[in-house]
């Protein structure tokens, strides 16, 4: 199987991802920003964080990075919907940044490092272009610590073809827990390493990410690369989307998402 993002960008996709904010998914990174600084947000996606980020550290340097142009076009739509200014935008692969030594006080990586074939050079490549003094901030979520209620075996299913079709893809889905050690093996030493979770328990959160995942695992990249890999069949898929419709339907629903954090300084 080809490397790449296995989620993709398709609509259900990009909606989810949408809901993301610094506030909900860089709490950890927030006290150290000020005005002023450079920010490289790598994996930028929708722009929701890149847009709160920019805001943070205005009128800092602020760029967002992503694998293609038509990426970038997402994630600069979704800034200018959120009223973010001052941000550019650039074409690279983190494992080879196409940028100087010490160019940024922070640089800051949402579910990235899960997808990457080498998570280590990626931290290597980040931490280099970040300047003495600053920051290097990841976070991952780790799908095994991934909770849920009530039982339904369909779900079980999903985690194990998520994870099967994630590692088939040259990631690891259990990224949260490896953090820390990936930094180790970067050669960092000062880090501090922390974990917080995303809950769905409302009818609104629960019917937006059990939804979401229903459309998601019959049509987009991940769908794509299941029946590719010969992970999965279309019955199957339609069976595993059925589970996620009748969770989100439940009025004792209940998921939790664990991420690992980490604060590389530089």
């Amino acid at each position: 199987m080809a490397p790449g993002y296995i989620h993709g960008h398709s609509a259900s996709v990009l909606r989810s991802h949408g809901t993301r904010t610094a506030a909900n998914s860089a709490a950890y990174l927030l006290p150290r920003l000020r005005p002023g600084q450079s920010l490289l947000d790598v994996g930028s996606g929708p722009g929701s964080i890149t847009a709160d980020l920019a805001r943070l550290v205005a009128p800092g340097r602020v760029v967002a990075l992503e694998t293609s142009a038509e990426i970038l076009a997402v994630t600069r739509a979704g800034v200018e919907a959120a009223g973010g200014t001052g941000v550019e935008y650039l074409v690279g692969d983190v494992h080879a940044l196409d940028l100087p030594d010490d160019s940024f006080d922070v640089v800051h990586a949402h579910q990235v490092l899960q997808h990457l074939p080498d998570p280590v050079q990626a931290l290597r490549e980040m931490v280099r272009v970040c300047r003495p003094g600053g920051v290097v901030a990841v976070r991952d979520g780790d799908y095994a610590g991934f909770i849920w209620f009530p039982t339904i075996p369909g779900l079980d299913r999903w985690l194990a073809l998520y994870r099967g079709v994630a590692r088939a893809n040259g990631g690891e889905p259990d990224a949260g827990r490896r953090l820390l050690s990936w930094a180790r093996a970067a050669g960092c030493e000062r880090l501090i390493a922390t974990s917080s979770t995303w809950c769905y328990a409302d009818p609104a959160s629960r019917a937006a990410w059990g939804l979401d995942w229903a459309n998601r695992i019959l049509k987009s990249t991940f769908a794509e690369r299941a029946l590719d890999a010969g992970l999965a069949t279309p019955s199957d898929l339609a069976e595993i989307a059925d589970a996620w419709r009748d969770w989100a339907g439940r009025d004792d629903g209940w998921f939790s998402l664990v991420h690992g954090e980490l604060l590389i300084e530089v």
